[in-house]
């Protein structure tokens, strides 16, 4: 029985080729060799490769003039989807296709170097643009990089210095979203409003009230209770203050105002708070963090009043507007 199961076995095996000689190369099915790309395989994947510089400056476009998070993601979005797209076509018509069994000789045989090198070489012969296709993939490749360059590139040694400008300087006046000027009788306590900088409606003044360094939370508190630093006594005049509105946590606007008027809750005191991720700032104490994910005080701008009893601004903001990792976190 078993001499028979051997027979089989034998059989099968001189059948699938598997007593063949060692050295024997099998020979390869004509309509499984790459036989050269279509022509218009070749303009295809040049005209997705000039694509992609076309996204990619549409992303530095955008990250320049009007850099919306939506519009940036779909323009870097499309970028990549258009390298993958030229890549993949390029592997399926211009790539060698082949299917060989391949056979494994002994390491630095010369005659089977020279046979690999020759096959390398005959997978190129079919592609007849080879200048344009490389000069489309290096088009390509520079966009992609102008892409990626130019938002490092605004992360440079100067970010803190940009975070620092504002549209606030000495003197500019606090006015309400119609533009109506802030006049310091009408800040009562218990309450807040929202101030904006006079006459800051260009990009070249901070971008108007859009712009994250603009508005500004406006309350008033008794001044015997502030606890301001000894450096801003002078910041808080008939006890108004001025504290940016943008959380330093995730850059969220604080909307909400605590100021309890239960004597179980009074020795919290006043504070602004956000209502994204709940972070808390105490409003007498310059700022700073009193609960919450926040990494750093709000933004206090110094105020004066002026003789009409306008609210103005006394000078620049007391540190960079925005999130903690914009800038110096502590």
């Amino acid at each position: 029985m078993s001499r028979v199961w051997k027979t089989i076995v034998m059989f099968v095996l001189w059948r699938t080729g598997g007593l063949r000689a060692r050295g024997q190369q099998p020979e390869v099915d004509p309509s499984e060799r790459h036989t050269g790309a279509p022509a218009w395989a070749e303009l295809l994947v040049v005209a997705v490769l000039l694509l992609v510089p076309v996204a990619a400056l549409a992303f530095v476009a955008l990250f320049v003039l009007d850099p919306n998070t939506q519009l940036l993601g779909l323009a870097l979005g499309t970028t990549l989807a258009l390298l993958a797209c030229a890549l993949v076509l390029a592997g399926r018509w211009l790539v060698p296709q082949e299917t060989k069994v391949e056979q494994r000789p002994r390491l630095a045989d010369p005659d089977a170097a020279r046979e690999v090198t020759e096959q390398a070489a005959e997978g190129v012969e079919g592609i007849t643009r080879r200048r344009l296709l490389a000069g489309a993939a290096g088009v390509a490749g520079a966009g992609l990089t102008a892409a990626v360059v130019i938002p490092v590139a605004a992360l440079g040694p100067g970010l803190e210095e940009q975070l620092r400008r504002t549209p606030w300087r000495a003197g500019r006046a606090l006015v309400d979203e119609q533009g109506n000027p802030m006049l310091a009788a009408d800040i009562i306590e218990r309450s807040f409003q929202t101030a904006f900088p006079q006459g800051a409606g260009t990009a070249a003044e901070g971008g108007g009230q859009e712009d994250l360094g603009s508005p500004v939370v406006v309350v008033r508190v008794d001044p015997a209770t502030l606890r301001l630093p000894a450096e801003r006594a002078d910041w808080a005049p008939q006890g108004i203050l001025a504290y940016s509105k943008i959380c330093t946590h995730a850059a969220c606007a604080i909307s909400l105002f605590r100021d309890p008027l239960s004597p179980s809750t009074e020795s919290k005191g006043p504070a602004l708070v956000c209502p994204c991720h709940y972070s808390t700032f105490d409003v007498l104490d310059g700022g700073s963090v009193e609960f919450g994910p926040a990494g750093r005080p709000l933004p206090q701008l110094p105020l004066t009043i002026d003789s009409a009893g306008v609210l103005r601004a006394a000078g620049l903001m007391s540190g960079p507007v925005g999130p903690s990792w914009w800038g110096d976190p502590s």
